[in-house]
């Protein structure tokens, strides 16, 4: 579900990768390791949920800042935000559920509303919801507000598909899965863009937690039993192969570019050529 193209505005470039197969391989593997990382760190590390929570928020504010200081597109610092953000978010979830005993019906509502705030603000703001403009550091508090959210929200609508409602892990991914593609039919078939994208993302949560559950739970509850550590590393292991390929494809497209504006400058200035 691809958007129009980055623009520029203020001496930001786009802060917000390219829509393409690879940013949604990407983002399902991150809600995976969100659901399956949280669940290592606090259960089978030993560090329990509450320094779990702590080091995790902790993480997220340090690595927030630095993708907040950046004034353009950084595959690793954008993507390393978007995995402690799936983590933090799941744990939003988890401490009201768990902690706190609130019904999966009521924080799925909440965060539904929750959500829906921030894009009526968000558009008031700014009239657009598009990921490729978010050029300006208002935008992009907007947007990562809103991603936050939506790992909470697609965290509890998952765990209430799953758990609450009795889907399964299996059905659960094959159920949101299937409305996945569905809003991608919709793209294709001229939907609105931007809606079917934010959409999309929201549904990509409670697939990828949905996902990481089935992979990681005892063949018992319905699992296929490879644990949260295994799974977790081999997700990470796929994130960091992709993001540095990124990462180094957009190095030498940029070097390109330098080296073409250098030459572009010298054929124009014979005087700079004759010094060489």
């Amino acid at each position: 579900m691809n958007e129009p193209h980055p623009s520029q505005a203020g001496g930001w470039l786009n802060k917000v990768p390219e829509v393409t197969l690879t940013f949604w391989i990407i983002k399902i593997l991150s809600t995976t390791v969100g659901e399956t990382g949280a669940d290592f760190l606090a259960v089978n590390a030993g560090w329990g949920q509450g320094l779990t929570r702590t080091v995790m928020a902790a993480l997220l504010a340090a690595t927030l800042f630095m993708q907040l200081r950046t004034r353009r597109y950084t595959p690793w610092t954008y993507w390393l935000t978007v995995v402690l953000v799936s983590v933090v978010g799941t744990q939003i979830t988890d401490l009201l559920t768990d902690g706190l005993g609130v019904s999966l019906f009521i924080s799925t509502s909440v965060f539904t509303v929750a959500l829906a705030a921030i894009f009526f603000v968000w558009y008031r703001a700014e009239r657009t919801l598009s990921i490729h403009e978010i050029v300006t550091p208002g935008r992009e508090l907007f947007y990562w507000s809103a991603i936050l959210c939506t790992f909470a929200l697609g965290t509890a609508a998952g765990d209430l598909a799953t758990a609450a409602l009795g889907l399964g892990f299996a059905w659960g991914a094959v159920a949101f899965g299937a409305l996945i593609a569905a809003t991608y039919a919709v793209w294709r078939m001229g939907g609105n863009a931007v809606l079917t994208f934010w959409i999309g993302y929201i549904l990509t949560r409670p697939f990828g937690a949905a996902l990481g559950d089935l992979l990681t739970q005892g063949r018992n509850d319905g699992g296929l039993g490879l644990g949260a550590m295994w799974t977790s590393t081999l997700f990470l292991s796929v994130i960091v192969l992709l993001v540095g390929l990124a990462q180094f494809s957009l190095n030498t497209d940029r070097s390109s570019r330098a080296a073409g504006s250098l030459g572009r400058a010298a054929r124009q200035n014979p005087q700079q050529r004759a010094w060489r």
